[in-house]
């Protein structure tokens, strides 16, 4: 019966006559962190758009963050435990290679890909959305998700938050998240070739 009502509830919710997908009905019927890693990445502005319709059809509070995270660590943990408390769904905003490159972190960033960065990031319970954007900033993507909450590690700070307005303009807020001391990625490749190889 379960299942019934959430194949009907995805059905009315497209034109005319429509085929229920098993990944649809999954993803009505399971919490978002039980969906499969690859169910929580988008890879179009259309699949980006669906989810985000869906989610506020359900008057959910939609929460954003972005970074590169390129190697996971504490730090990155606590800011996506602390974004997802403070909204019902979380998109995360992850750079693409590209647009790491043009981040200055260094000719040899990132060191895992986008797919491989997407799949972590997705694996983590925190994490309902990742979305790959190509520009140096995810003004764009934001722009797109219209989030009701902006979170952002306390390195920020005194420094510009990237779609603040957008955020506050609509009511929203934005969150600086206190950081983990003496974790970095940064820190962590640097420390990584000090270390003799056997």
């Amino acid at each position: 019966m379960r299942a019934a009502n959430a194949a009907a509830s995805v059905a009315v919710g497209k034109r005319g006559t429509a085929v229920v997908t098993a990944s649809e009905l999954r993803s009505r019927i399971l919490p978002p962190a039980a969906l499969a890693t690859e169910e929580k990445i988008v890879h179009t502005v259309k699949g980006l758009e669906a989810q985000l319709k869906q989610w506020r059809a359900q008057d959910l509070r939609i929460g954003f963050t972005n970074g590169v995270f390129d190697l996971l660590h504490p730090g990155h943990a606590r800011v996506l435990a602390q974004a997802r408390a403070a909204c019902d769904r979380l998109v995360v905003g992850l750079n693409s290679d590209a647009s790491v490159r043009g981040l200055d972190k260094g000719s040899e960033r990132p060191l895992q890909d986008e797919r491989a960065r997407a799949e972590v990031l997705a694996s983590m319970e925190a994490v309902d959305l990742v979305a790959i954007f190509n520009e140096d900033t995810p003004l764009n993507l934001i722009k797109r998700v219209r989030p009701n909450v902006l979170v952002k590690g306390s390195d920020y700070h005194g420094k510009t938050v990237v779609g603040r307005e957008i955020v506050e303009a609509t009511g929203g807020e934005v969150i600086l998240v206190d950081l983990v001391p003496g974790h970095s990625t940064t820190d962590i490749v640097r420390r990584s070739r000090l270390v003799p190889k056997r």
